[in-house]
């Protein structure tokens, strides 16, 4: 566990993503999968370029956000970042600060 942690804070020092920064990250990956937010037959297209998110990136988000669907967006950051490609850590990084307004464009899914 401690290495973890060891490992968490040297990604947050790094990168200058916070603990927040990576719960908004998941709630998006979660988002990306199913942006219905698994209401029963519901299909919901959505052109992610609109949030300056690349084909490659929405990928590898979608099958994060696959795999953790259910979770609690609290997950481990050094269990995030090392599922990230480098071009979506760059992504991140670069969008810290707005990735919380890609859950709000879905308010319906919004749990706060």
């Amino acid at each position: 566990m401690k290495q973890t942690n060891s490992q968490a804070k040297k990604i947050q020092e790094i990168t200058g993503l916070e603990p927040r920064h990576f719960a908004d990250l998941v709630r998006t990956a979660q988002l990306i999968f199913d942006p219905t937010g698994g209401v029963s037959g519901m299909k919901l297209e959505v052109d992610w370029s609109y949030f300056g998110i690349s084909d490659n990136v929405a990928d590898n988000l979608k099958k994060f956000g696959q795999k953790y669907q259910y979770a609690s967006p609290h997950i481990a950051i050094d269990v995030v970042w090392e599922q990230l490609t480098p071009e979506t850590r760059s992504w991140v990084i670069e969008n810290k600060e707005n990735l919380w307004k890609i859950e709000e464009a879905f308010p319906a899914l919004d749990e706060d």
